[in-house]
């Protein structure tokens, strides 16, 4: 499993970047990253991009729901790329969790996902 998450301590927007499937640890190390940034611009911007993405384990979906609970209203817009039906259909099922807008974008369209996210 890689998780890559890429912060622009400039803007509102947070890339992360998984190969594989979420662990509890990837938390870890991406909550403290949004927080920082929910703290200094607000809301913020979610890029996620699923590559060979292969759901999470149970402690990683306690940490989603946890972090989906906690800032609610905080994700301004989030863009889920990926490359497998049932990742489309997980953009549908997030948008109870989250007062964001959604779309997902298939990972040929990730240029389109980028400006989508940045407009």
């Amino acid at each position: 499993m890689t998780l890559t998450v890429c912060e622009s301590v400039d803007t509102n927007l947070i890339e992360v970047d998984i190969t594989g499937k979420l662990e509890k640890a990837d938390y870890d190390r991406f909550v403290p990253l949004a927080e920082a940034c929910i703290e200094q611009h607000g809301k913020i911007r979610v890029l996620f991009i699923m590559r060979d993405f292969g759901g999470w384990t149970a402690g990683a979906m306690w940490e989603d729901i946890k972090f989906d609970v906690k800032h609610f209203k905080d994700i301004e817009r989030l863009a889920m790329v990926g490359d497998k039906k049932w990742e489309k259909g997980m953009a549908m099922f997030c948008k109870p969790f989250t007062t964001a807008t959604i779309r997902y974008f298939d990972l040929g369209d990730i240029d389109t996902a980028r400006a989508w996210i940045g407009e």
